[in-house]
């Protein structure tokens, strides 16, 4: 196991949480709706967990947390602002935006657990594993509510 490389791979990923927790608190502050708030919380804790569970890997590894934005987190926390102005506080539009950041989320797990797994340790990967499963049924269920409006739309 490549420590350095592990360390970084980690970083990455407390980033992608700092933008999926950036997501959600746009996304909660676009809708009045009581349910989305409390839900888009739900979510923001779970990223702030995985993030702290990062942190706590990196410092096993003696490594140092990343701590300030890079230049591709200010960009999607740009995009983000920008869509939300654009967004005019539609729950079904929320919620499609939601599904596809977390969606993006996901899939940038995918993509980082496969191209370094020769940079993680068993224990590692099992915990990158679940933390991805955990976004993965987060995507779902926001994906659930986005399809359950459509569903009575269209009857």
């Amino acid at each position: 196991m490549n420590t350095e490389k592990s360390i970084d791979v980690l970083n990455n990923l407390i980033e992608i949480n700092d933008e999926r927790l950036d997501g959600y608190e746009t996304a909660s502050k676009v809708t009045y709706e009581s349910d989305l708030i409390s839900l888009f919380f739900e979510f923001q804790e779970k990223s702030q967990k995985h993030k702290e569970e990062l942190i706590v890997e990196i410092k096993k590894l003696g490594g140092k947390p990343i701590k300030k934005t890079k230049k591709a987190s200010r960009l999607y926390k740009f995009w983000n602002d920008f869509k939300t102005a654009l967004v005019d506080k539609d729950r079904e539009d929320i919620l499609s935006l939601c599904e596809y950041d977390d969606d993006r989320t996901f899939r940038s797990y995918r993509a980082i657990l496969k191209d370094n797994f020769d940079f993680l340790n068993q224990e590692l990967h099992a915990k990158l594993k679940a933390q991805q499963h955990a976004i993965k049924l987060d995507h779902d269920r926001v994906k659930n509510l986005r399809d359950s409006l459509l569903n009575h739309e269209s009857k």
